[in-house]
């Protein structure tokens, strides 16, 4: 029987997303200083205000509230009347040194500098579980309704900073929501309803206001999101869809002003939009050590990899870890009854085990992970995103550093030969 699914994104306006923005824009400033930086900072933003909490372990010293301020400046919040601005808000800062209990487990001394040695040595930061999960509904291995949301956002973001002529009225602060209906073989038959608030600027008439941000969301921004998708998903787009535009009424009061953001309080956003599963872990603000983030990078790296190998049409792959422990407790795959091998799951889960070393510090290689390359995660997920080189340019007590490194790693597609491999595909 035909279901209908949602997701939802927001904007890098949004407070909560501000907060993973200052806390990431923190890890790769320090990461680019000093790669072995240990930190967990926690954001909190409000009215006018920003607090910087949590505890780090680094040889690097960092201007904190220049690096905050210049967040604020880029996701748009430079006026006065938004009641948060970049210039002008404080930012109270309570970082400080890591707790030597925690990184005894984590970050062992070794004397002999191999892969295996140091493999063994450095334990998960923490115990938990994390997921990864990838379906071929989309061209980026992601759930539609999620990709759909952020594509509605992310073009009324490139709107906003590009092209003010088009909108002129946009504010930074915006939600999106998407249901499709699927068919009973989990395809996606068409778009059911879409959900868009976007903060503006104060009109003269409310009515006014309403009528013209409704027909700018259908009759803009949704034509040029439909445009830069392929084909068979344009049909998805019909007559009939259901749109909630500002459902609410006026939505001027917006950003940390209008609600307080805290770092981690998008976890689902961030990752498949209620697909699959979450193991309750938020990513933003970590240094890779901490499993949370890079085993959650890890498995989705996994997952994409299955199923653009053709192993399986969707996939969820689970790992999860002992604080302090380098080997995983477990590895746990569901195919959902869609692999193409006459294999159970658990016996699909035993060979993947073989081809993806899971300790933490084989990750952060594999990956990458030491690099500065978290800010760009952020905002619009952490999967699904393209993988490219770019040159960062940092600044510490009065230096610049400008550093080369490799985004979204984990949406690679460099084991599908391995996978095909090792399972006759």
């Amino acid at each position: 029987m035909p279901y209908l699914f949602t997701s939802e994104s927001v904007s890098e306006g949004h407070p909560d997303k501000v907060a993973d923005q200052i806390s990431d824009a923190l890890i790769d400033n320090f990461l680019a200083f000093d790669p072995s930086s240990k930190v967990a900072c926690e954001t909190l933003v409000t009215t006018g205000q920003v607090v910087l909490a949590g505890e780090i372990k680094t040889e690097t010293y960092l201007d904190v509230q220049k690096i905050t301020r210049e967040v604020i400046r880029k996701i748009g919040y430079t006026k006065s009347e938004y009641m948060f601005e970049a210039n002008s808000c404080g930012i109270f800062s309570a970082l400080h040194d890591q707790s030597a209990d925690i990184n005894q487990g984590v970050d062992r001394e070794v004397t002999n500098d191999d892969f295996e040695t140091k493999a063994n040595a450095q334990g998960a930061g923490d115990q938990g579980m994390m997921f990864g999960y990838a379906t071929n509904e989309t061209d980026n291995f992601m759930p539609l309704p999620l990709d759909l949301s952020h594509k509605i956002l992310q073009e009324l973001s490139l709107i906003r900073n590009t092209e003010p002529n088009l909108i002129g009225y946009l504010r930074p602060d915006a939600k999106s929501q998407v249901t499709i209906e699927y068919s009973d073989d989990d395809r996606p038959i068409r778009i059911d309803t879409v959900v868009v608030s976007t903060q503006h600027d104060d009109f003269d008439s409310d009515e006014a206001m309403l009528a013209k941000i409704r027909e700018d969301i259908i009759n803009v921004v949704i034509p040029r999101v439909k445009a830069k998708l392929k084909p068979e998903l344009q049909g998805l787009f019909n007559d009939d869809i259901t749109y909630y535009i500002n459902p609410t009424g006026k939505f001027v009061i917006g950003g940390p002003h209008g609600d307080t953001g805290l770092t981690g309080r998008k976890i689902i956003v961030d990752t498949y939009g209620g697909k699959g599963a979450h193991g309750g872990g938020a990513f933003s603000g970590k240094d890779p050590s901490k499993v949370d983030r890079s085993a959650a990078y890890a498995t989705r790296h996994i997952a994409k990899n299955m199923v653009a190998a053709g192993l399986c049409d969707q996939v969820l792959v689970q790992v999860s870890y002992a604080i302090g422990v380098a080997k995983p407790c477990g590895l746990y795959v569901n195919t959902y009854g869609t692999a193409k091998v006459s294999m159970h799951d658990g016996e699909i889960a035993e060979k993947i085990g073989q081809l993806f070393d899971m300790r933490p510090y084989a990750i952060e290689q594999r990956l990458k992970l030491r690099n500065p390359i978290y800010s760009e995660t952020a905002a619009y997920g952490h999967m699904g995103r393209k993988n490219e080189v770019v040159t960062k340019t940092f600044g510490s007590n009065g230096t610049s550093k400008q550093v080369e490194v490799e985004l979204f790693t984990w949406e690679k597609l460099d084991f599908v030969d391995q996978i095909k491999q090792a399972f006759g595909l």
